[in-house]
This record gives structure tokens, C-alpha cells and sequence, in this order.
């Protein structure tokens, strides 16, 4: 037994996929499945049970599972615990972030972090939530910044910052010069979104729910386009495809009026997403964090409100 198979039945209940959980560990699937048979082989019992779109665990595979998950958090608290002499703000810390926060948090945080604390250079990785949390998990990430909701247990959430939504609109289309825009009047219009995976796309459905249905009856989303990213979607915007629904943060600036595009704010209650940064209870480097989220709080996001006396919870 070891903890590379450990990882990989890991990845495998999480992703209900041979082929995805193959991709969530960067191997290939046969790799992956001579493993998983492996390791099954040694025990002596099925851990999961193969046959149709989707893969179930087995009863016992659960409980299997479970130990295996926690088995790979307390390896990667080995690891921390040898750091514990030393200086937690010394060696780098591997952050992973979310795509849709990436582009427009990581220049100033950057900066600030190697202004502040050289010694401990930041190791990137920008993913999907759901894969940010399963390398938390494994230990191969020791924070990531993300937005909630997400569905995990047993991760440290400390909430970082409220980011409210915009419509960004052609210059020429007939709501570009509104004060504000109520979510209900996205229906009527065609709507750019991020592609599945994507936790802004969840989001905005949310501000929406007619987005999810295709139709042309006049009652739902008259019609909807998928992106790959939100500069994507943003020049498609410009190009007078259709709108889309912006965080306020990649927006430079809300009233500018030389460009392709114009941005108006929701009409009160405006939608938003709250921002937060999380961690294993297991991380021990506790000043790093601290060091993260106090240069978070000094970046300068546009429309964002910090959250300087958020508590930390439990995910």
C-alpha cells in the first residue's frame, strides 16, 4: 500500500470518474486503474464498484476511503510538524486561487508578499474549486482562495472579502447609460456565461435561475453562449454578442466611456460572492496564513469590501 494509491481512491470518490480522477492527479488512466486494482488486491475487497456512467463506492470502500483521506492529511501534518522549529514565514507557501479571482488579486498580492515577506515566496496555482480542494486535501496546497459556497468538510474558512456583481453591456445597447439593473431584466437578453466547473457560473445562475434553461419563448434566457474565461466572455461583450454579469473586481474602472464596453450595477439588493481564504486544520504554519490574508486586506480591489475582523470557522 501506498499513499500514491491512497491519493488516487481519493480522487476517485470525489470525482465518481476513473478518466477525471485520472486528470485530477496528472496521470494517466490506465496508471490510475492498475493502482486502484493493485491496492484492492492486497485488501482483499472491492472498493469500488464499476459499471455504468458513474462510479460507486462500496459500503466497506467507504470506510476505506475515509481513512484514506485521513491518512494523506496527517502525512502532509508530518511535514508541518518538522517546519514547527523553524520560521513559519521562511519557505514558500503553495497558494492556490480560483480562475475568476486570479487575474485580478494575484499582481497586487504579489507584490505586497514580496515587499513584506521575501522569505516566503508564493508558489501559484490557479484551478476550479473543487480541484483546489482536493490538492488542499492531499497536502500538495497548504491555503487557497476561493469563493463561497463550496462543499467540503474539515477545511479552515476565514472570510477575506465581499465582492458585489456587475452587468457588463455593449457601448451601444439600450441599457448602457442606466443607473442600475435589476436581476429579474437578464432574462430578456443573451447571456455570455463561463463554462461548467466554473463556481461564477453557479453564481450567476443563482442571480438568474432562467439562465439554466435554454428558450425562446420570451418567459426564460432568450439565449445563452458559453466561455472559456471572463476575458473571453468580456471581449465577446465588446463585439456585441450578447452581456454578461462581471465580479466588480476585474472591472477597472465602472464608468470609463472610451472602450467597447459599459458597466452598470444591480439595483439594490445587489448579488455578490464573498471571497475567503482556507487552509487544513492540520497546517501548523498558522503566520503564514495570517501573513496572506493581512496582504489580501491591503489590495486595493475595485468595489470590494474587506473584511479586517472576519472569524475563522470550519468549512
Amino acid at each position: 500500500m501506498t499513499l500514491t494509491e491512497l491519493k488516487y481512491i481519493v480522487a476517485v470518490a470525489r470525482e465518481k470518474h476513473f478518466g477525471h480522477a485520472a486528470e485530477a492527479c496528472f496521470v494517466a488512466q490506465p496508471t490510475l486503474s492498475v493502482a486502484i486494482k493493485k491496492l484492492e488486491d492486497e485488501l482483499g475487497v472491492v472498493i469500488f464498484e464499476r459499471g455504468g456512467s458513474e462510479i460507486s463506492m462500496t459500503p466497506l470502500g467507504a470506510q476505506i476511503v475515509a481513512q484514506a483521506e485521513r491518512v494523506l492529511e496527517q502525512t502532509a501534518a508530518i511535514k508541518e510538524i518538522a517546519k514547527q522549529n523553524k520560521d513559519p514565514l521562511a519557505g514558500p507557501l503553495r497558494l492556490g486561487v480560483i480562475y475568476t479571482i486570479a487575474p485580478y488579486l494575484l499582481p497586487p498580492l504579489v507584490k505586497t508578499m514580496i515587499e513584506r515577506v521575501p522569505q516566503m515566496p508564493l508558489v501559484l496555482q490557479e484551478n476550479f474549486t473543487v480541484r483546489l480542494i482536493e490538492l488542499l486535501r492531499q497536502g500538495e496546497l497548504d491555503a487557497a482562495i476561493m469563493a463561497l459556497p463550496f462543499a467540503d468538510q474539515g477545511l479552515m474558512v476565514q472570510p477575506l472579502y465581499d465582492e458585489p456583481f456587475v452587468v457588463a453591456l455593449p457601448k451601444h445597447h439600450a441599457w448602457a447609460e442606466r443607473a442600475s439593473i435589476r436581476a429579474e431584466e437578464l432574462k430578456s437578453e443573451t447571456m455570455l456565461l463561463l463554462g461548467t466547473g466554473h463556481c461564477f457560473r453557479d453564481q450567476v445562475l443563482e442571480v438568474c435561475p432562467e439562465m439554466s434553461r435554454f428558450s425562446t419563448s420570451g418567459d426564460g434566457i432568450a439565449r445563452t453562449f458559453e466561455g472559456s474565461s471572463l476575458e473571453t466572455i468580456r471581449h465577446m461583450v465588446a463585439s456585441g454578442i450578447g452581456i454578461t454579469v462581471l465580479p466588480q473586481a476585474s472591472v477597472p474602472d465602472m464608468h470609463a466611456k472610451d472602450g467597447m464596453l459599459r458597466y452598470v450595477p444591480f439595483a439594490e439588493p445587489a448579488p455578490s460572492r464573498r471571497v475567503v481564504l482556507a487552509w487544513r486544520k492540520s497546517f501548523t504554519r498558522r503566520p503564514a496564513i495570517e501573513a496572506i490574508r493581512q496582504a489580501v486586506l491591503s489590495c486595493d480591489l475595485h468595489g470590494a469590501t474587506m473584511l479586517h475582523d472576519a472569524e475563522t470557522a470550519e468549512a
